[in-house]
């Protein structure tokens, strides 16, 4: 039996998306290519967005990281200059990016326990009538905060400016408007709240936007554009797909469906973190993020103020009892995460704190 994993992806899967791997198909196949039309045609249908209403979707190799940096890559022009607000790890690899490939930047870097305001955000805007486009993680995985995206959102829509949302742990769980947002680019991955497995990222963009793109990037693999063009004309990826991702991403479309969509999904999540919350107050742990920021994807907890308290035990007892947990990764406070995200239920919550509860005993943290 699989170790239950409270990470934020990968994560448990249904043996139904595992199954759906089993089958091998040519990346030219019409069958293929059918499959990858219609996962393309889906995504929309989970943004809220059309065709028709000028959105599409791009698919891209690898892992959410490179979804994130074929934008960042392809998406700024040699004359942009970008906004970047960070207050975590993955707001922070976008600048890494964005230095990799001389891209001009203006970071406004916040604590990992601080919502960036979005009036700062026009505070730059104001100022600096320069900036081009402004970037955001929405939940950040570093603590599992959630930035306020409406509020840059209106902001960057105001000073029209493009926006760019790093949707990587929310999407498909947390309704997103992205119409009302005026997002240009959001950014997501297969093996995160759709409950896929990992292989591939997407990319859902506006299509004027995307076609200001042509002749920008700055690498051959990571060009959106070119990868957006040739499935815009035939749903083909331009180099080796994913096949057996790709086909488990369609069956974990269906269970999302067959769930009642990102609204049930949103619900079974937040039921996971509240049972989480109440069941880890009652052993004396506490979260770092006030709760009033704090998402229900993934939740960071201080380590307990205890001499007999080691993280790397504390860890390995855990992984023996089944259950897979997070280390932390803050810059300057000793944590360590719990998600409840993928095939993670109520009973699943119940069993990991009954397995805290045993380990801390077991370590005399607790009595």
């Amino acid at each position: 039996m699989d170790n239950k994993l409270f990470t934020p992806g990968p994560i448990n899967t249904k043996y139904s998306v595992k199954e759906a791997m089993l089958h091998d198909m040519g990346s030219r196949d019409m069958e293929f290519l059918e499959v990858v039309k219609e996962i393309r045609l889906e995504l929309l249908h989970l943004a809220g967005v059309t065709r028709d209403e000028g959105y599409d979707t791009v698919l891209m190799q690898g892992s959410g990281t490179f979804g994130v940096e074929s934008v960042i890559s392809t998406a700024i022009p040699p004359d942009g200059h970008l906004l970047l607000i960070t207050n975590g790890t993955y707001g922070d690899r976008i600048k890494q990016m964005a230095k990799v490939y001389g891209i001009r930047t203006t970071t406004l870097k916040y604590k990992e326990n601080v919502v960036p305001p979005a009036e700062d955000i026009e505070e730059v805007l104001i100022k600096d009538e320069t900036v081009t486009h402004v970037a955001i993680v929405h939940c950040e995985t570093t603590t599992g905060i959630f930035n306020d995206i409406e509020g840059v959102g209106l902001v960057a829509r105001k000073y029209n400016k493009i926006y760019i949302v790093d949707a990587m742990s929310s999407f498909g769980a947390v309704p997103i408007d992205l119409k009302a947002l005026d997002i240009d680019f959001l950014v997501s991955s297969s093996n995160k709240c759709i409950e896929g497995v990992p292989g591939f990222s997407f990319v859902i963009a506006k299509n004027n936007t995307l076609q200001t793109c042509i002749g920008q990037a700055r690498t051959i693999s990571l060009d959106l554009y070119s990868q957006w063009a040739d499935m815009r004309k035939n749903n083909q990826f331009r180099f080796t797909p994913p096949i057996q991702t790709i086909l488990a991403f369609r069956k974990a479309i269906e269970e999302l469906k067959a769930e009642g969509g990102i609204e049930k999904r949103s619900e079974r999540y937040r039921q996971n973190y509240h049972r989480l919350i109440e069941g880890t107050e009652v052993l004396g742990l506490r979260t770092y993020l006030n709760k009033k920021d704090q998402g229900y994807i993934i939740t960071s907890f201080l380590f307990p103020e205890h001499p007999n308290f080691d993280f790397t035990r504390f860890y390995e007892k855990l992984h023996q009892h089944g259950q897979v947990i997070y280390q932390g990764k803050l810059s300057d406070t000793n944590c360590f995460r719990i998600g409840n995200i993928g095939q993670l239920y109520l009973e699943d919550i119940d069993r990991l704190l009954i397995a805290i509860q045993d380990v801390l005993t077991e370590m005399d943290v607790i009595s």
